[in-house]
């Protein structure tokens, strides 16, 4: 299994739960104890409705529901896949206007896929546009929000834990190009994750090191740090460090409460903040299946467990006792 079900399955035989696998490639497996029986893809489960899903696999509806309550999100529009050059060209002259950079984005997808992030020109966008539309039917053109990529994880409706994550990027040692040190930082990655992270080589790649005055076959100095994305997706080489215990009260709660107007119990946001410990923030997305193996040492799995049979959390106190 991946590590994104391994942890689930290893904290759920701990405390005597009975795991049936269904399906190893997918991450799907039934959990029983008692009369009670969940199944699970990773950290979705039966708990999470199909309403709520659909919610979260919607990147707009997301947006607007919770804006309708009041929380802090980016300006958004959707174009169709099927759009007119000069369509899009017009949608992104009018929003470049207004927010100076923006996110291009499929409407429904995970794991940083098709996504383009601060292009602050009409021709930037129109290729962007067709990146994103190669993954769905609609396209996302958002205002782009500065700041520190924070991953808050909610289960319960309950603040459990937060990283920041940082787009991939790699150092120069003043002899190897930047495509070389980023194909050894993939073979690093693919040791280190069993295969489920890697930066890709794309357009995208090239976009991002051209704006540091790179290409992917020059030699940076030593030292010299060059970005290859801007998206901070662990699956596309993101690096995350934890940061639960820096995250304010403020924006605890606001996951809280994002997460009982979004009705789905076990939840990650993520929000764009320039403080952890502060009050302001934009949250840009609601992921219904978010990764719990990537906040270890937090007790993530053992709040899922905890959420999904109750009943169990008598034996975790016994073991810490």
């Amino acid at each position: 299994m991946n590590i994104y079900a391994q942890i689930l399955i290893d904290e759920a035989k701990r405390r005597g739960i009975r795991v049936t696998v269904i399906d190893e490639a997918a991450g799907m497996f039934i959990l029983e104890h008692g009369e009670k029986r969940i199944r699970c893809r990773e950290s979705l489960t039966d708990r999470t409705s199909a309403v709520a899903m659909t919610i979260c696999e919607n990147k707009a509806l997301t947006r607007r529901l919770l804006k309708r309550e009041g929380f802090s999100v980016p300006e958004q529009v959707v174009l169709s896949r099927g759009a007119k050059p000069e369509e899009v060209r017009s949608a992104a002259e009018t929003h470049l206007e207004k927010w100076g950079s923006a996110v291009v984005k499929p409407l429904r997808g995970e794991q940083g896929t098709g996504i383009t992030v601060d292009v602050s020109a009409p021709d930037e966008v129109e290729r962007a546009f067709r990146f994103a539309a190669q993954c769905g039917d609609e396209v996302v053109l958002e205002q782009y929000v500065r700041g520190r990529d924070l991953r808050i994880i909610a289960i319960d409706h309950s603040f459990v834990a937060a990283i920041e994550r940082t787009p991939a990027r790699v150092t120069g040692d003043g002899r190897h190009t930047v495509r070389q040190l980023a194909e050894e930082a993939n073979r690093k990655l693919q040791e280190q994750t069993g295969g489920e992270a890697r930066i890709p080589l794309d357009g995208e790649t090239r976009r991002v090191v051209r704006q540091s005055g790179f290409d992917l076959d020059a030699v940076p100095p030593a030292g010299k740090t060059v970005p290859l994305r801007k998206t901070a997706n662990f699956h596309t080489g993101g690096t995350i460090r934890d940061v639960t215990d820096q995250v304010s009260p403020r924006l605890r709660k606001i996951a809280e409460e994002a997460s009982r107007i979004l009705d789905i119990p076990v939840v990650g946001f993520d929000f764009i903040v320039p403080d952890f410990t502060g009050e302001r923030y934009a949250i840009i997305e609601a992921n219904e299946r978010p990764g719990l193996a990537n906040h270890e040492p937090q007790p993530t799995a053992e709040r899922f467990i905890d959420f999904l049979f109750p009943e169990t959390k008598e034996r975790t106190q016994e073991r810490a006792g």
